[in-house]
């Protein structure tokens, strides 16, 4: 298939493309400068062909509302996973207006472009956040749970809502509800790693919240799980079967580090640290993947120990 992806230079996106590419697929990335395509026209000092190849990148802008709609043509699916990083930066009035702008303005101009397409692509993947759910404590909750009331809550809802115009154009319309991924590469858990291997982890606050983990190489799974099946619609929540507390993360990733787990760090400083967002940090959200797996999608690694050794491999 011909697929177009933004946040292709992400964890996920990155993870995602190669897998895709190693298939055969090509890929259509959506960036935010001049692309490669206009860039090499340019310096050969000419214009592309009538008829040639189809662009290899499409240029968009979130914030401005537009997509090089013409770069999409031919796209059967669209994997849409950019956004400002949710933990990136202390969450500062204008912080928190710049993770939604980038994820609901984002949303609606790829669903708004996509609409407009006399051939829409077949497929189009949202990735959200389990954030949709708020602070669940230690009760489970799957697809059928409603929205939280919190930032991260209300920001999904937004961002979910803001696709409305791909749906309502017949495209299948997926929202992938994103856990904690652990990866060395980065994302939540990458830090993670880097403080276990120098000695220094430990729960975090109290550690008995509970954190939705899930290996990167199970979420790449799951996204192309969903991008192949057609009839999956509507929200999937990429976690782990096993939702495991701070604590047993904690303990895991001492046991496959062979490091000490024993340095919490209290809960008022992770609050003069992070600021607001150490609400979520720690705040627990009990979330099992109950569609997907209903769907049949198997895990390869659905313990922690499991993802924590994977992500080592």
């Amino acid at each position: 298939m011909r697929i177009a992806v933004s946040g292709s230079s992400g964890l996920i996106g990155t993870a995602l493309t190669r897998s895709l590419r190693a298939d055969g697929h090509d890929i259509v990335r959506l960036v935010r400068r001049a692309s490669q395509d206009a860039r090499r026209y340019e310096s050969a000092g000419r214009a592309p062909a009538p008829g040639g190849p189809p662009p290899s990148e499409v240029v968009w802008d979130p914030k401005g509302q537009y997509v090089q709609t013409a770069g999409l043509e031919g796209c059967e699916a669209v994997v849409h996973l950019a956004g400002a990083g949710v933990g990136d930066r202390r969450w500062t009035p204008a912080y928190k207006k710049e993770i939604r702008d980038s994820r609901v303005l984002g949303t609606a101009a790829v669903a708004d472009a996509l609409a407009s397409l006399d051939e829409p692509p077949r497929v189009l993947i949202v990735g959200t956040a389990v954030g949709y759910y708020g602070d669940t404590g230690a009760r489970a909750v799957d697809e059928s749970a409603p929205p939280g009331d919190d930032f991260l809550a209300n920001l999904c809802v937004e961002w979910e809502e803001a696709a409305a115009a791909a749906s309502e154009a017949g495209i299948r319309t997926v929202f992938a509800r994103t856990g904690l991924v652990v990866a060395r590469e980065g994302g939540a858990w990458g830090p993670l790693f880097r403080i276990f291997k120098a000695g220094l982890g430990g729960r975090l606050g109290s550690g008995d919240q509970y954190w939705s983990h899930i290996a990167l190489h199970d979420h790449i799974a799951a996204l192309r799980h969903l991008l192949d099946r057609d009839d999956l619609s509507g929200p999937f929540n990429l976690t782990a079967p096993e939702p495991v507390t701070n604590r047993e993360a904690a303990a895991a990733m001492g046991r496959v580090l062979h490091r000490p787990a024993l340095l919490p760090v209290p809960a008022p400083v992770l609050r003069a640290a992070l600021g607001e967002f150490s609400k979520d940090v720690l705040g627990s959200q009990r979330v099992l993947p109950t569609r997907l797996l209903e769907s049949g999608f198997s895990f390869a690694f659905p313990g922690v120990e499991d993802a924590v050794r994977a992500a080592l491999r």
